[in-house]
């Protein structure tokens, strides 16, 4: 399969998941602030099996969502558009710019406050959002900006997965964060033997969730560990690590995320809402996303290409650059699953995910417009 054909796939499944994304949101908007609206929060609050409803989403669930992630870098990393370091050095600039500004924007209006733990939710994109916005541009948009965008999203998961295990652990139990790795070790000895059946990798994950979960670490975190344990090859023969990508995709794509999205945007608009909005941390999350992202992600790259560092794809310009830096800052899932473990405070929550909801949908339609103009024909050929 070419990698026109495995984009093109990859784009189509994004944008149906990515509408199924925004029904849930509307949906559990609406509900929330209808009659309706306690019975349906109290829902994500009540208790399963000892634990919160929410609980089993935000950190069992979600799980499986870092560990399709953790397999996707995975394979990027080792045959995709990772592989290659020259390839790679250009997203890796515009990503860690697309993180770097927005924080520092967040704690310029936040710095010394109560909120400044909320600095990773503006650093995030979400890349079936992202994604989605250009799968509505059709063949407008050249393979290498979809590339580009894939890629930077690839490098901006990576880097929120790293600032969720250093900056948003409790206090940690050293003696089981041992055990987890001591299980996570035992994993790579089995993919060094070459061990290529999945249910020894499985339930050591299981375990190893178990563990992590309670030395203080974030549990999804193990999805992401268990991925890189898991065998991958090179060879046409579909690896392990393939078959679980795979297997998983559609499950997470098309009932994780929307359940996450349900449970966690349903939320009661109360009060004034300028109140709401010109909230310090709303501040820093909005223009984190809207101005941040586009300005770190073009800034960046700019520096990179004229230090000679790297190079911009062929047709592409950096009007091109700035403009998808609109689209990625979309933050939505992971900007919401960051604001979980950013506040405490359940108002708090609330307030920081409302303003990821208008930041993420300004994103969107200026940088569907930004796209839309910068990709027009020029001299009867495209970009």
């Amino acid at each position: 399969m070419t990698l026109k054909n495995v984009l093109n796939a990859f784009l189509k499944s994004n944008k149906i998941s990515g509408l199924i994304l925004i029904l849930c949101t509307i949906f559990s908007l609406i509900l929330a602030n209808s009659a309706l609206g306690q019975s349906y929060s109290d829902l994500w609050h009540s208790t399963l099996m000892g634990k919160s409803v929410e609980f089993w989403i935000n950190d069992v669930l979600m799980t499986f969502f870092f560990l399709l992630i953790g397999l996707e870098l995975e394979r990027e990393l080792y045959t995709g558009e990772l592989s290659k370091i020259k390839d790679a050095i250009l997203p890796l600039f515009a990503a860690i710019g697309g993180m770097v500004v927005p924080a520092l924007i967040y704690f310029g209006f936040n710095s010394g406050t109560e909120f400044t733990s909320g600095f990773g939710i503006p650093m995030a994109t979400d890349i079936a959002f992202a994604i989605g916005v250009l799968a509505l541009l059709g063949k407008r948009v050249p393979i290498s900006l979809k590339v580009f965008l894939l890629a930077l999203a690839i490098f901006d998961d990576l880097g929120a997965i790293l600032i969720i295990a250093f900056f948003y652990s409790k206090e940690l139990v050293l003696s089981n964060l041992l055990i987890a790795i001591g299980i996570f070790l035992i994993l790579i000895f089995l993919n060094y033997k070459k061990v290529h059946k999945l249910y020894p990798y499985l339930i050591g994950g299981a375990i190893m969730w178990y563990f992590i979960y309670t030395s203080g670490i974030h549990p999804t975190i193990t999805g992401v560990l268990l991925a890189f344990a898991i065998p991958f090859r090179k060879s046409k023969e579909v690896s392990c690590s393939r078959r679980l990508e795979l297997f998983l995709h559609q499950p997470v794509s098309f009932f994780v995320i929307p359940i996450f999205a349900l449970a966690n945007t349903a939320i009661r608009i109360e009060g004034d809402f300028s109140s709401t909005i010109l909230q310090p941390y709303s501040i820093g999350i909005i223009l984190g996303l809207l101005i941040g992202k586009p300005l770190g992600i073009w800034l960046l790259s700019f520096i990179g290409v004229k230090l000679k560092l790297c190079s911009l794809p062929n047709g592409l310009r950096f009007k091109h650059i700035f403009s998808v830096g609109m689209v990625a800052g979309i933050g939505f899932t992971m900007s919401i699953f960051i604001t979980l473990l950013a506040f405490n405070d359940i108002s708090i929550q609330n307030n920081a995910k409302f303003a990821i909801l208008i930041a993420s949908l300004l994103a969107a339609i200026l940088g569907l417009l930004a796209l839309s103009i910068t990709l027009k024909e020029v001299k009867g050929k495209r970009y």
